[in-house]
């Protein structure tokens, strides 16, 4: 296990970082996206070696690895691509107009880059969500420096994918210092960098606790900063009547499906099943239990999660009226193995028991049985801010549903119809963040190009010379970006 960073090591590592953000942040919107395709590069050169160290480290499979590495590759590429084609700037040119009273002046804006980014890896995307993940790709996308905080159930795979972020800021000709690697247990080394000076923004990917540590100490600083953190949710899915009368095996299946998809241990995992109680109902949760009870369990990430899965698990089945589904039919013979468990309660003791409304990270899930429309409303208006949020539900079943529907829309960053929640596309459109506690700050997610505005704040120009103006805001527009114009 590799030692913790001193805190001398951090207060240089800053320092460097800080020099390197006033080199970097003039480089030209090319030249940050060669340095990241440089990286998807190194991140494929990293052959086996990395795949391997990443399955002794974490559990998972191959197959599911590769797919991993695959993704971080193509956000790379693809948010290389969106800085290239500074969109994201949000460039805006309002020309003078000197016969106004008073007169107008010219006023140009655009998104500058705020400086160095502290990055805290996640436990359940070593790759993805972690050392030359999402948060770091983006971060570079604005302009950025990048300190990673190296995640301790994975260290040597980040040390792996740190190396290649090295290698390609030497061949792209990066200043020293555009990024760092820093690894530790102690909570001594996060909160370090966080308080730092010269950090000036924060991305995360992992639990509520570990977010909202970092978000007070962020803003206990003389000089608050932002921190994006994404901190999980337990993604309700609502059933609406029509749908379940007419579908309650298919989206039996399908809920299955998604609570055990990778273990259970996806940000996005539907934690909670929300419906009117009755036949329909009752007979959804004779298959979906049926379908656990069919799933091997599979190991987790780590024994820390494990126990604490397990841990919740219990304490949620020990809630009173609350009665178990069914759990897979095989046990595992690893303390590590995560065991696939559905259970359920009525709406009454759901809402007034906060305990229930509370995320079990991994394979399970809770089914509310609300007594009516009305109790349905009310249990939806008890919950926290999701990631996600689905209706399983008809054209009919919305239209006469408005006030569920409106409900629901204000609890949630991504709102699903007829689908599971798992599976987060990286695409423009894609939200990525809710509500808190799902995050820190609901306007932005973690995925998809516009997460680079996270790491950069807007800046006006007035009355500059077209000479002196950033390449982006010049009045022949040379970089060909899209910009707001008006006369």
């Amino acid at each position: 296990m590799p030692t913790d960073t001193s805190i001398q090591e951090i207060n240089e590592i800053m320092s460097a970082s800080w020099k390197a953000f006033h080199v970097y942040r003039k480089l030209s919107l090319k030249q940050r996206a060669g340095f990241m395709r440089a990286i998807a590069k190194e991140l494929e050169s990293a052959g086996d070696e990395l795949i391997q160290t990443a399955m002794q480290e974490t559990n998972l499979p191959e197959a599911r690895l590769r797919g991993e590495r695959g993704r971080t590759i193509y956000q790379l590429e693809s948010y290389a691509d969106a800085c290239e084609r500074g969109d994201w700037l949000e460039a805006r040119i309002d020309h003078a107009n000197p016969g106004k009273t008073p007169p107008k002046p010219d006023i140009r804006k655009m998104l500058v880059p705020i400086g160095p980014v502290v990055v805290f890896g996640a436990s359940n995307f070593p790759f993805a969500y972690s050392t030359a993940g999402g948060d770091t790709a983006t971060a570079f996308a604005a302009g950025c420096p990048v300190i990673v905080k190296a995640h301790p159930a994975h260290p040597q795979t980040s040390h792996l994918a740190a190396q290649a972020i090295f290698r390609a800021a030497e061949k792209t000709g990066m200043p020293a210092g555009i990024f760092a690697h820093v690894t530790g247990m102690s909570f001594e080394v996060g909160k370090a960098l966080v308080t730092h000076t010269n950090c000036k923004a924060v991305g995360f990917t992992g639990s509520y606790a570990g977010g909202k540590q970092l978000f007070d100490w962020a803003n206990q600083r003389p000089e608050p900063i932002p921190v994006f953190a994404e901190m999980g949710s337990v993604n309700p899915v609502f059933l609406l009547p029509e749908k379940l009368a007419a579908a309650a095996g298919e989206v039996a299946t399908q809920c299955a499906g998604s609570i055990t998809l990778g273990v259970g241990q996806f940000c996005t995992n539907p934690g909670l099943i929300i419906g009117i109680d009755g036949t329909d109902l009752q007979q959804f949760i004779h298959d979906l239990g049926k379908a656990i009870q069919q799933t091997m369990p599979g190991m987790m990430l780590h024994q820390g999660i494990a126990d604490n899965f397990a841990n919740k698990r219990e304490e949620a089945l020990m809630q009173e009226n609350v009665h178990l589904v069914a759990e897979s039919a095989q046990s595992g013979e690893d303390r590590c193995t995560g065991l696939p468990t559905v259970a359920t309660v009525d709406g009454k003791t759901f809402l007034a028991n906060p305990l229930l409304h509370k995320e079990v990270f991994g394979p399970y899930s809770l089914v509310v049985r609300c007594a009516d429309a009305a109790e349905m409303r009310e249990v939806t208006l008890h919950l926290e801010g999701q990631l996600t949020a689905t209706l399983m539900a008809t054209t009919t079943d919305m239209l006469s549903n408005e006030e569920l529907v409106e409900a629901v829309k204000n609890i949630c960053g991504r709102f699903v119809m007829n689908g599971v929640p798992t599976g987060v596309e990286v695409c423009l459109s894609m939200q990525h963040g809710g509500p808190f506690p799902a995050s820190t700050d609901s306007r932005f997610g973690s995925v998809g190009a516009d997460a680079i505005k996270r790491f950069a704040r807007p800046l006006s120009f007035q009355n500059w010379p077209d000479e002196l103006l950033p390449e982006e805001l010049k009045e022949a527009n040379p970089l060909g970006i899209g910009r707001s114009v008006s006369s």
